[in-house]
């Protein structure tokens, strides 16, 4: 992301797991793990949408680690359809996240519905302080019901011209669980032209 991240190899059930970590100018909050949209449709850490959340959260006080999953980058392994990714994104906050400090996730488009699946298994042992789930894959990859007492510290975005994931099959997914989802007019998946945009919602979350 800049002269300063610092690149990482960490060890997952696949082989070895690529990432980059960003931190604070000062202390840091805690360890935010943002997980990237799909390996098959050229998704990795260095998406445009994942690096714009790292810079909110770096900017809000936490340590951002992007990491790559499986078979993307120099990650090990192949494609997994978001099992094994998921045991990626567990993976990296067994070795990034130490227990006595705050856990964030966040994730687009794939990424968010790998995180979702993340919360629930984590949620018994480690609690979530902040989530935020950009672009979410509701339908094709289906994401996870959120264990209600995370809904409070939950930010959902979508775009409103979103063609790749559709508003209406995110607000099937959240119209049960009674989940906001913040609506970005004229938005679509990748949020060209609205970055700035997307970033300040996501710090204004953070600082909530």
């Amino acid at each position: 992301m800049n002269a300063s991240t610092q690149r990482l190899t960490l060890s997952g059930a696949a082989g070895a797991i690529e990432a980059a970590q960003d931190a604070p100018a000062g202390a840091s909050r805690g360890i935010a793990v943002i997980a990237h949209p799909h390996p098959l449709f050229g998704g990795t850490m260095d998406n445009k949408v994942v690096q714009t959340m790292a810079r909110a959260f770096v900017q809000a006080g936490w340590t951002a680690v992007r990491f790559n999953f499986r078979g993307v980058g120099t990650s090990a392994g192949m494609h997994d359809e978001g099992r094994g990714e998921m045991e990626d994104l567990l993976a990296v906050v067994a070795q990034t996240a130490p227990a006595d400090q705050p856990l964030a996730l966040a994730g687009f488009s794939f990424g968010a519905f790998v995180t979702t699946h993340a919360v629930k298994a984590l949620w018994d042992s480690r609690p979530v302080e902040k989530l935020v789930l950009v672009g979410t894959s509701t339908a094709r990859a289906p994401a996870a019901t959120l264990p209600p007492a995370v809904h409070e510290r939950t930010l959902v975005v979508h775009g409103e011209q979103d063609d790749t994931v559709a508003l209406a099959s995110v607000m099937d997914w959240a119209r049960p669980q009674i989940l906001p989802v913040t609506v970005v007019p004229a938005g679509g998946h990748f949020f060209h032209g609205q970055l700035p945009l997307l970033k300040n919602l996501v710090l204004r979350h953070l600082h909530a």
